[in-house]
């Protein structure tokens, strides 16, 4: 632990030694440093965010996911963009300053809207370019945060340019051989990180992450 601490990293060994550590008092005390670092670093200051699930509809077919395009089991719904705005004034109203958009994979001609009236957001009349810029000309001072899992380099950055300025997207395992048991063949991992790379280079904060216990 104190190794760990002072040189910010361990070999594979010391890793797995410490995660299969079961002593209390060691628990204990690995937590005291960890609560130590995180103030340090952070503060402690709590940010709150507004997520909105703007649709359960998505494309993929992920083995692990309940909205995948192959369960039949659920109601599926998409939010209209005057449902989502309603859910920014309300939530701005409440110190909301932090709006995410999270949804299933569309369709990517969905990306682009382009006029007319009718659908949801993330249909072809409003697309979420227009939901985007629509929230940020109404909230100029909130950061508009996307969730919507891989697109092309071009839908991020219309995104990008319509107002939003940070995007959540998790690579959910390194290991190639878990994430092919986790996804169907058409999905790739290095396709993911690629996305990934793209978000960074337009100019997105971008939020990553695993997924815990998935075997």
């Amino acid at each position: 632990i104190d190794k760990l601490r002072s040189n910010r990293r361990l070999d594979a060994e010391e890793y797995k030694a410490l995660l299969l550590c079961r002593d209390t008092e060691l628990a204990a005390y690995l937590q005291e440093l960890a609560r130590e670092e995180a103030l340090a670093r952070f503060g402690n200051k709590i940010f709150i965010r507004g997520l909105i699930e703007i649709t359960n509809r998505c494309r993929n077919n992920c083995y692990y996911c309940g909205i995948r395009k192959e369960n039949r089991n659920i109601t599926r719904y998409e939010l209209t963009q005057e449902e989502i705005l309603s859910c920014c004034h309300e939530g701005y109203r409440l110190g909301f300053r932090t709006f995410v958009l999270q949804g299933g994979e569309a369709p990517a001609v969905k990306d682009e809207g382009g006029g007319g009236g009718g659908g949801g957001a993330g249909g072809e009349g409003e697309g979420m370019v227009e939901t985007v810029a629509a929230i940020r000309q109404s909230f100029p001072d909130c950061a508009i945060t996307l969730s919507l899992g891989e697109k092309s380099r071009e839908a991020y950055e219309r995104f990008f340019l319509a107002g939003a300025n940070r995007y959540l997207l998790r690579h959910e395992t390194c290991n190639e051989g878990h994430y092919h048991r986790l996804h169907p063949a058409e999905m790739s991992l290095s396709h993911r990180l690629q996305c990934l790379d793209w978000l960074k280079e337009i100019g997105y904060q971008v939020g990553t992450g695993i997924m815990v216990g998935v075997l």
